[in-house]
């Protein structure tokens, strides 16, 4: 566990939702003692056992595992929970569900026979969008037959947990929100070569921290828009910035399933994204936003200015979001998941 990303807020969302319809949830979190998860922790409303995980290979995990596990299904996420989990599972002859949560390259490669071993264990597979399934199905070579689809769903920004610290953006300045971690593949830098191309009333404000944060910073300086470029790192608040965008931006390179784009879908915001992966089936292109060619900075500058001079982006985008991607969706098609097994 480290922290909350687009899967930890997908559990804080789902293990509530389930136990109001009759599942018991325990949540078992396999931490990473260098990362602090407490504000993960603070804001999980079902109960919860912590096991230290300093190692990607440690047999007393498993131990350790296998004695704190008590349930009718295993639900394991991400990949030190689907190997655990998965042994574990099977160890103690229990029903066993594995959710896929992003399409990274990384599953098609040597990992991907670990994968396609531990999904032959599996009662169920599930992924978080169509294209993530056809990902799994087509390039993982997880067998058809035992993957289904189950979206994120989502009814509310996210919490704050504080007040966001004093920024440099003007006011009346036209926002372009980002909530992302700072990597290669949510494509952040082609959002500045973007922003470079824009008005000098566009500024860009990315909620996250990663490894690409030094070579955002002087890409930024590069073409002179480094005064236009916030870079607060993750903020108590990220509600009230989504409040304060025009529009959402996400240039990512490939996308599970895309948690953020929902959030500013939530608030009404129009967003512009790439026409990768997932995305495609959450924003309808030419009603609630703009999708683009991956890496065309030229092409997401236009969208950018297509979508601020477009006012019914954002509420078309609210209702899709209302009407295809709720929480109650989301929670009664695991529940009877569940109960199917």
């Amino acid at each position: 566990m480290r922290g909350i990303g687009g899967s930890e807020r997908h559990l804080l969302t789902l293990l509530p939702a389930l136990a109001e319809r009759g599942i018991e949830p325990v949540f078992i979190g396999l931490d990473d003692p260098a990362w602090n998860p407490s504000d993960f922790y603070g804001a999980l409303r079902v109960p919860a056992v912590r096991l230290p995980a300093p190692r990607d290979l440690d047999p007393l995990l498993l131990a350790r595992l296998l004695r704190a596990l008590d349930a009718d299904v295993v639900h394991t996420h991400l990949v030190h929970g689907d190997v655990y989990g998965g042994v574990a599972a099977k160890l103690r002859r229990t029903a066993l569900v594995s959710t896929k949560h992003n399409d990274d390259p990384f599953r098609t490669g040597p990992f991907r026979y670990v994968e396609r071993a531990l999904s032959r264990a599996a009662d169920r597979v599930v992924t978080i969008s169509d294209s993530l399934r056809r990902f799994t199905v087509d390039r993982v070579g997880v067998p058809a037959k035992k993957v289904e689809t189950i979206r994120y769903g989502l009814d509310e920004p996210p919490p704050a947990w504080g007040d966001n610290p004093p920024d440099p953006i003007p006011a009346g300045a036209r926002v372009l929100l980002s909530v992302s971690r700072l990597t290669p593949q949510k494509g952040i830098d082609v959002a500045v070569r973007a922003l470079a191309s824009l008005p000098e009333d566009a500024y860009l404000v990315v909620l996250g921290e990663g490894p690409e944060r030094d070579a955002i910073d002087a890409l930024a300086r590069e073409l002179g828009v480094e005064s236009r470029v916030h870079l607060p790192g993750r903020v108590p608040d990220v509600a009230a910035w989504l409040r304060r965008a025009s529009v959402y931006v996400h240039p990512a390179r490939w996308e599970g399933f895309g948690l953020a784009v929902l959030e500013a879908m939530v608030c009404g915001l129009p967003v512009v994204a790439t026409n990768v992966s997932s995305l495609p089936e959450l924003v309808a292109d030419g009603e609630t936003g703009v999708l683009v060619p991956a890496d065309d900075a030229p092409a997401f500058a236009a969208a950018v200015e297509r979508a601020l001079a477009e006012p019914g982006f954002g509420p078309a985008g609210r209702e899709r979001a209302r009407r295809q991607f709720s929480v109650a969706q989301m929670a009664d098609r695991t529940a009877a998941l569940y109960r199917s097994l």
